[in-house]
Formats: C-alpha cells, sequence, structure tokens
C-alpha cells in the first residue's frame, strides 16, 4: 500500500503544486474565506467525496466513507486562512490580494489535505474506514475549530490527525513531538486609573502611565523570582493606549497582551498571580485597576499512540532519518487543541525549508517561502498515516 501511496502522489505532485499555487495566489482573511472554500469543495467533490460547504461559518467538510463496517473515523484537519500581510516574495504566484498573504502556510496545509483526500479516495476499497477532512476556516484569530465544534464536524470522530509547515526543517523531512506542541495563548487587559493633573505638577496627580510602567516591569520580574523556570510562561504586552496631551498627566492606561503557558495547572493559577502584582502595584501607588483575563486556546498536547503512529508511517515512507522527533514545543498557539478537547489527535511538522538556503525566513515573514517538494512529503506522510490508523483493528 506504500508503494501505492507513493506512485500516486507523485503522479498528483504537479497537480498539487498548481492548487498550492492558485491558493497562494487568492489569499482570503479568516472568516472570509469563500472562495477558498468553494475550490476545496470543487476539488473534493470531483474525487467522489461527499462535501458539506457552510460548516463553520466557511469551512468545508469532505468525507470519504470507504466500504469496511468498521465504525472508526479518523479526521484530518487543515486550515485555510491568510494572514494580512503584505507579502513581498516577488515570486510570480504571489498574491494577488493587497495586503493579505498565506504567510503561515495554510495554503500548503489546505493542498496536503486535498492531496490526502485525493490519494485516499483512489484505495477507498481497501482503507478498512472512514476519513473526514475538515477544512477549517479563521485559525489565524483561533475562533475557526470552535465554529466547526459547534457545527457538528467532530461527530462520531474516533482521532484526529493535522499538520503545520516549520521552516526551520529541511523540506523532505517531518518533526514529531510527543506531548505539548504549542502553548496555551490567553488574552490580557489591564487598565489603569490614575487621577489627571498638569504634566509640571505630577505630585497632584496619580499618572496613570507611569504606574502602568511599574505593573509592566513588576510582571516581567516576577516571571523570573516566582514561576516555575520549568513550566515556562511568556507575558508580553503588545499594546498600550494612554494619556491626552503632552502636558497632561494621563489618568487612565489600557494594556493589552497575550500570555502564553504550556501546563495546565500554570494557566489556571496565571489571572489571579496577574491581578495579585498589578493591586500591588497599583495600591503603592494610589491607583485603581481592572484585569481582564481571556481564557484562548489551550496547549496542543499530542497522543502518544497516534504520535508513535505518525512516526513509524512517517519512518517507513521515508526513512528514520528524515523523521525528527522535535526536542521543544512552541510556545506558538494552535486551536487544532479545540477538537483535542473531544478525540486524540496530533499534528506533525512539515519541512519546507530550502536545503540550500543560510536563511529560511520564519512564519509571518512578508519574505516566507516554502520548498513546494514538500508537499509530496505531507501527502505520502499523512495518507500512510491515515490507511494505517484505518488498519487496526479493521
Amino acid at each position: 500500500m506504500l508503494t501505492r501511496i507513493k506512485d500516486l502522489a507523485t503522479k498528483l505532485a504537479p497537480r498539487l503544486i498548481e492548487i498550492r499555487r492558485h491558493i497562494h495566489s487568492h489569499p482570503e482573511l479568516s472568516g472570509q474565506e469563500y472562495q477558498t472554500a468553494a475550490f476545496v469543495a470543487g476539488v473534493l467533490s470531483s474525487s467522489g467525496l461527499h462535501v458539506q460547504e457552510g460548516v463553520g461559518k466557511t469551512g468545508v467538510i469532505g468525507e470519504l466513507q470507504g466500504t469496511s463496517q468498521n465504525d472508526r473515523l479518523l479526521a484530518i484537519r487543515t486550515d485555510m486562512d491568510a494572514l494580512p500581510i503584505q507579502e513581498g516574495t516577488n515570486l510570480e504566484y504571489a498574491s494577488r490580494a493587497d495586503g493579505i498573504m498565506h504567510a503561515c502556510g495554510h495554503d500548503v496545509h489546505t493542498t496536503v489535505g486535498l492531496g490526502t483526500a485525493m490519494v485516499l479516495s483512489q484505495v477507498a476499497e481497501e482503507l478498512g474506514g472512514k476519513v473526514r477532512f475538515l477544512f477549517q476556516p479563521a485559525e489565524e484569530i483561533a475562533q475557526g475549530a470552535s465554529w466547526m465544534v459547534k457545527d457538528g464536524a467532530m461527530e462520531n470522530v474516533s482521532a484526529l490527525l493535522g499538520v503545520h509547515v516549520f521552516p526551520s526543517i529541511p523540506a523532505g523531512s517531518i518533526g514529531v513531538r510527543y506531548g505539548a506542541l504549542t502553548a496555551a495563548a490567553d488574552d490580557l487587559e489591564i487598565l489603569i486609573m490614575g487621577e489627571s493633573g498638569h504634566g509640571a505638577r505630577p505630585h497632584e496627580a496619580i499618572d496613570a502611565i507611569w504606574i502602568a510602567c511599574q505593573a509592566i516591569t513588576a510582571l516581567q520580574q516576577a516571571i523570573s523570582r516566582t514561576q516555575n523556570p520549568l513550566r515556562p510562561v511568556v507575558l508580553s504586552i503588545g499594546k498600550i493606549n494612554g494619556g491626552r496631551a503632552p502636558n497632561i498627566i494621563a489618568d487612565k492606561v489600557q494594556l493589552l497582551g497575550t500570555v502564553r503557558s504550556l501546563h495546565p495547572e500554570t494557566r489556571a493559577h496565571l489571572p489571579n498571580w496577574i491581578e495579585n502584582i498589578v493591586a500591588s502595584v497599583c495600591h503603592t501607588y494610589g491607583a485603581k485597576y481592572q484585569v481582564n483575563y481571556r481564557q484562548g486556546v489551550p496547549s496542543v498536547q499530542n497522543d502518544y499512540a497516534l504520535t508513535q503512529l505518525l512516526q513509524s508511517a512517517a519512518e517507513e515512507a521515508w526513512s528514520s532519518d528524515r523523521v525528527q522527533v522535535l526536542p521543544e514545543p512552541s510556545l506558538g498557539a494552535e486551536d487544532f487543541s479545540m477538537y483535542l478537547e473531544h478525540v486524540p489527535g496530533s499534528m506533525f511538522r512539515l519541512g519546507v525549508g530550502y536545503k540550500e538556503r543560510i536563511i529560511n525566513h520564519p512564519l509571518h515573514h512578508p519574505q516566507f517561502e516554502v520548498d513546494e517538494s514538500a508537499i509530496l512529503t505531507g501527502v505520502v506522510t499523512m495518507a500512510y498515516t491515515a490507511y494505517k490508523y484505518c488498519q487496526q483493528n479493521s
């Protein structure tokens, strides 16, 4: 079966590169993936899959039934949305949409999902199980997975596989990770309320900007002294709003940031920890405060058995020297984790770096590029892993 999958994927490879370039040239932002979804649905339908559109607003589901009576239903999730970034690659197939770019590789993810569906549709009678393909919108705003789940995308699903490109791994190789793959990502808003006054007489006012600076410094210092260094926490304030004029003491400052963590126990106590520090600073200097902590997506925790299956399938397909077991997680976030609240799953890293280049630009960079030979690697790895999963207890 591995030989058949490789042969089918190799024959499809030129078409898959065309598909990827089409999607790359026509990127759409989160929740606006109308043309991408229509294109995906068309490819799935032409491959004989049962297709549902409008799942999770702009998401698409393609279902491959197979002929087995096995009730095991494997889902394969890929995401479709692009980023609000002006592309700077000068590629022939660069984005035609001003200020929008597939700078996170979702065009590759979608293509790998389509390629896997196209390959498995040709071996459906021997699959031994059912496969559901989830083409998800709005990953970049961490909402699409919840939309898909709400619309029933995970009904009857037994397990889940996913893929994410990784420019620091060369094309032709993949990375697997046991346990934590990505961090939980939460949103933080801190409001500091002081009292306005003349810039020449700060002692008569309560300076919200200065107190906000003290709060930021206190939070950063406290991380290194009060948080377990083996359980990392990253708190970044990315936006500050406050002040009326250069000669007026600000009476109100808004701080907006993100909080990343890997361990559920650590994450659970962060809201109170942050509030206690902000309260202490504000009490010292006479200000009032409000802390609004919103939980976003949890950490992606890869299932051990599925990750082992992925690693085994990839090593059979490509040899062990092209499969890396990643020693560290990423503190980036992925709403793939929302599905894992329902079923076990595993996401692997698809190497897309050019071997001959000194610099492969990172994700979310305006000059991010991928070595398109990685698409074949991704399709074969995903399709063969899916086959091996369906064969279990079939």
